[in-house]
């Protein structure tokens, strides 16, 4: 979706405040991986085929550590820049998850979303690995990615956001998450990243890209992926954006364990 003007582009963003709220959608599980650290699942379908730069795709692998890919499972803890791989991947939050201790494990399966067929994958209330068995009282974060059917291989990315209280893994060497999308290919329109990928605290609640409460909508179509749709803030924000708007139209973001 592509605003024109800055009206438009308010008036969209006030016709999604109620539907967006609360991003995180129910269902999408299904099936679950195990409690487990850096793991991945077998092949599972999506329920459609995507078209993914020329690729088609009706299976895929879900990963532990907060993405998914379709040629290999990636059991990788390290985030890495997702503007320089060679592997087909799409990752609302690239970190070093460990479900074994505390929150809750990974989710997935088919469903519907936007009245359409979707296949989900629900990383809700997950920690990081910490080479001490965490606490109670560790950091969670919750995320989700939502594939949505289009019809003749094309399909939206969806990425959907609720609090994020941690980076990065004690075994991570200081690097922190990316989020985004890559083909593998290595061109230039192959690969996004979210603003704030690898900065360390740029995604977090307090950070200056906080993804808690936000949307992003990836729509691609004959293969290609479009720029992504504005991002929903949480709805205490809405007034000040839209009067902030308003002022401007006036005026004129394996290793092994212990």
């Amino acid at each position: 979706m592509y605003f024109k003007n800055i009206t438009a582009f308010a008036a969209g963003l006030l016709l999604s405040a109620t539907a967006l709220a609360n991003p995180i959608v129910p269902g999408f599980d299904s099936n679950g991986l195990p409690p487990n650290d850096d793991t991945s699942s077998g092949l599972v379908d999506i329920g459609f085929t995507a078209n993914f730069f020329g690729n088609e795709y009706s299976q895929l692998y879900v990963n532990n550590n907060g993405n998914i890919t379709f040629d290999i499972p990636q059991i990788d803890y390290v985030p890495y820049g997702l503007t320089s791989t060679n592997k087909a991947i799409i990752a609302p939050f690239f970190a070093d998850i460990d479900t074994r201790y505390v929150g809750n494990p990974v989710t997935y399966g088919v469903g519907i979303y936007d009245g359409q067929s979707a296949f989900g994958v629900n990383w809700v209330d997950v920690a990081r690995f910490d080479h001490r068995a965490p606490s109670s009282g560790a950091p969670l974060n919750s995320f989700q990615l939502i594939l949505v059917d289009r019809s003749n291989g094309d399909f939206d990315i969806v990425f959907n956001y609720g609090s994020i209280q941690w980076d990065t893994g004690s075994y991570s060497g200081g690097i922190s998450a990316h989020a985004g999308w890559s083909t593998g290919a290595g061109e230039s329109n192959s690969f996004y990243e979210l603003a704030g990928s690898g900065v360390t605290g740029a995604f977090l609640d307090s950070g200056p890209n906080a993804l808690n409460g936000m949307t992003y909508v990836f729509e691609v179509r004959n293969g290609m992926v479009l720029q992504p749709t504005p991002s929903i803030p949480e709805p205490e924000t809405y007034a000040m954006l839209l009067a902030g708007l308003c002022v401007v139209s006036a005026a004129a973001k394996r290793r092994r364990k212990a």
